[in-house]
C-alpha cells in the first residue's frame, strides 16, 4: 500500500476516534461511539499491516492470533465488577509496550541520525521509556488494589514527597547524562532511569488511598496516552501520536473533573499524594445503634412514597443486582411513584461504572441523575434507598474535618425523610471509614445480599 493511501487511512481513523470520544460522552450515543472506535481501529490496523515497510508477516500473524485469542477469552469471561482492574492491567500493557519500543528504537542498528536529529530522537526515546515505565508499574499496583491483592490503605513512607522530588531530579540528571553520552554510552543511564521510573510508579500508586482509585484509573489512562504518543514520535507514526494525544488529554481532563467532584488537588494526584487524611484521624467513638428493617417494610414505604431515589454503589455490582433494581423501578413507576437514580462521580471502581450497569439493565437514561443535579432536591424525597454504597453517602466527609474523605462532596441522602441502606453488614467502605449515616434516626438498615434484598422487595411490592 502506498504511503499516500496509508496517510489517508490514518486520517480517517483519527476522525473516527474523535467521533468515538464525542459519542462516548453521552449515554444515548455511547453505543455509536463504540462502533466508531472499533471501525477506526480496524482501519488503522489494516493500513499498518499493509505498509510496504512491514515484511515479517509470520511473526505479525502469530502475535495477532495469540493476542486476539487472549483478548477474546478475557472479554468473554470478565465480569462487570472486574472491569476496573481489567482496564488497569491493560494500561500496564501500553506502558510496557512504550518501554520496549523505546529500547528497541535506541538499539536499532539501521538508524543513522546525527546532530539535532539524533538529539531529538533520544529525547523521544527517553521520555517514552520514562512515561511508559511509570505507567506500567503504577497500573500493576492499581490492578492489585482494585482486585484486592494489595491493601487499599495508602502507603505513607517517611519524607515521601522528598523521595518523589529526589526521583524527579535524578531522572533529569540521568536524562542529561543520556543525551550527552552518545549512542555507545547511553545504555547505562537509560537502564538506571527505567528502574527509577518503575520504582516511582509503584510508590506513586501505593501512596493513594482506596477510595480514590477511580481517579487513579483515569490518571493512568492519561499516562498511557502520553506513552503511546511518545512511541508515535519514536516510530514516526502520525496516527499513534494523534491517538495518544487524544487519550492523554481526555484522561487528564477526566482526572481533573473527578478531582473537582471530590474536592481534591489535581497536582497532588500527579505527585502520588492523593487520598491521605487531612487531619489527625481521631476516632469518633460510640455513634449509636443501627436499626434494622425487613424487605416487606421497605416495600410498603416505597409503594406509599411519592418520590423515591435509588443510590447504587459497588455492592450492587458485586451482587449483580442491577436487573432486579430495574424491574423494581418499573413496578414502582407503574404504581405512580416517581423513581430516580442518584449517581456519584466516583461510585464504583471507575468513572461511569454505575451508569454502565444501569444502562445494561435498561434503566431509562432520563431518570439517572448526577450528584449535582439531585443533591439539592433530596430534602423533598420520601425514601432514599442506598444499594451497596458507603463512602459516597458518608456525612463524615462534610462533618468530620479529621476524616480521610473530609471535603469530598457526597450525596446528602440523610436529608430525605427516610433512608434505607442495603448492605451485607456494618463493614466500612473501600476507604475504611466508619459511616455515621447508619446510626441516624431516619436511617434503617436492610441487611443481606443486594440482589436477594431487592428481589424480596419486588415480591412484596
Amino acid at each position: 500500500m502506498e504511503m499516500g493511501t496509508i496517510s489517508a487511512a490514518y486520517i480517517a481513523s483519527a476522525v473516527l476516534f474523535i467521533l468515538s470520544l464525542s459519542g462516548l460522552s453521552n449515554q444515548e450515543t455511547s453505543r455509536r461511539g463504540n462502533w466508531y472506535g472499533i471501525i477506526g481501529m480496524a482501519i488503522a490496523v489494516v493500513a499498518t499491516i499493509l505498509n510496504k515497510n512491514v515484511d515479517a508477516y509470520g511473526w505479525l500473524i502469530f502475535a495477532m492470533v495469540v493476542g486476539g485469542a487472549i483478548g477474546a477469552r478475557v472479554a468473554v469471561r470478565v465480569e462487570m465488577t472486574q472491569m476496573p482492574e481489567l482496564v488497569a492491567i491493560l494500561h500496564s500493557f501500553v506502558g510496557m509496550a512504550a518501554v520496549l519500543v523505546g529500547f528497541a528504537s535506541f538499539f536499532d542498528p539501521t538508524l543513522d541520525l546525527y546532530g539535532v536529529e539524533a538529539t531529538i530522537h533520544n529525547v523521544e526515546v527517553y521520555l517514552g521509556v520514562l512515561i511508559g515505565a511509570v505507567t506500567f508499574t503504577g497500573s500493576v499496583v492499581a490492578f492489585g488494589k482494585l482486585s484486592g491483592r494489595v491493601g487499599s490503605k495508602p502507603l505513607l513512607l517517611p519524607m515521601r514527597h522528598q523521595l518523589n522530588l529526589g526521583l524527579l531530579v535524578l531522572s533529569i540528571l540521568l536524562g542529561w547524562w543520556f543525551l550527552n553520552a552518545g549512542h555507545d554510552g547511553g545504555t547505562l543511564p537509560l537502564i538506571l532511569m527505567t528502574l527509577l521510573a518503575f520504582a516511582f510508579g509503584v510508590h506513586m500508586v501505593m501512596a493513594i488511598g482506596g477510595a480514590d482509585m477511580p481517579v487513579v484509573i483515569s490518571m493512568l489512562n492519561s499516562y498511557s496516552g502520553w506513552a503511546a504518543a511518545a512511541t508515535g514520535f519514536m516510530l514516526s507514526n502520525d496516527l499513534l501520536i494523534v491517538t495518544g494525544a487524544l487519550v492523554g488529554s481526555s484522561g487528564a481532563i477526566l482526572s481533573y473533573i473527578m478531582c473537582r467532584a471530590m474536592n481534591r488537588n489535581f497536582v497532588s494526584v500527579i505527585m502520588g499524594g492523593f487520598g491521605t487524611t487531612t487531619g489527625g484521624g481521631e476516632e469518633e467513638g460510640e455513634q449509636g445503634e443501627a436499626i434494622a428493617i425487613q424487605a416487606d417494610e421497605v416495600a410498603a414505604l416505597m409503594s406509599d412514597a411519592s418520590e423515591v431515589v435509588i443510590v447504587p454503589g459497588y455492592g450492587m455490582a458485586v451482587a449483580n443486582a442491577q436487573h432486579a433494581v430495574s424491574d423494581l423501578t418499573k413496578q414502582l413507576r407503574d404504581k405512580g411513584v416517581n423513581v430516580r437514580f442518584a449517581i456519584h462521580p466516583v461510585a464504583g471502581r471507575m468513572p461511569g461504572h454505575m451508569n454502565v450497569l444501569l444502562a445494561e439493565a435498561n434503566v431509562p437514561y432520563d431518570i439517572v441523575l448526577e450528584m449535582d443535579e439531585i443533591n439539592d432536591e433530596l430534602n423533598e424525597v420520601d425514601v432514599v434507598v442506598v444499594i451497596g454504597a458507603n463512602d459516597i453517602v458518608n456525612p463524615a466527609a462534610l462533618e468530620n474535618p479529621n476524616s480521610p474523605i473530609a471535603g469530598m462532596p457526597v450525596l446528602e441522602v440523610w436529608n430525605a425523610k427516610t433512608v434505607i441502606v442495603s448492605k451485607r453488614s456494618m463493614a466500612t467502605g473501600y476507604a475504611g471509614v466508619e459511616n455515621p449515616l447508619f446510626f441516624k434516626d431516619n436511617t434503617r438498615m436492610l441487611f443481606g445480599d443486594a440482589k436477594d434484598s431487592v428481589d424480596a422487595i419486588r415480591s412484596a411490592v
